[in-house]
């Protein structure tokens, strides 16, 4: 049996998204995000393009284009992003 490289693994800790990542922002949780609206998730800032069905904690699915050049859309539960202020 061969052990993984666990240099590559991402840790927990760094697939959560929390109030201290952007302040002033509003949780995913207190409003739905819009599509075209501005968030900011584990991957970084995007704009979301499509919201979808409800994830397993019963937010929706995000999918969210991120602001990197060539960057393929990546998905994210609304309980799980931050939205911009207005």
């Amino acid at each position: 049996m061969t052990n993984g490289n666990k240099s590559k693994r991402v840790h927990l800790d760094n697939l959560h998204v929390t109030a201290t990542d952007r302040p002033g922002w509003l949780p995913g949780t207190e409003r739905m995000p819009r599509v075209g609206e501005e968030v900011y998730c584990a991957g970084g800032a995007g704009t979301v393009e499509t919201v979808l069905g409800k994830t397993g904690d019963g937010s929706r699915l995000l999918q969210i284009r991120l602001e990197s050049p060539g960057a393929k859309p990546f998905f994210a539960a609304a309980s799980n992003v931050l939205i911009a202020p207005a």
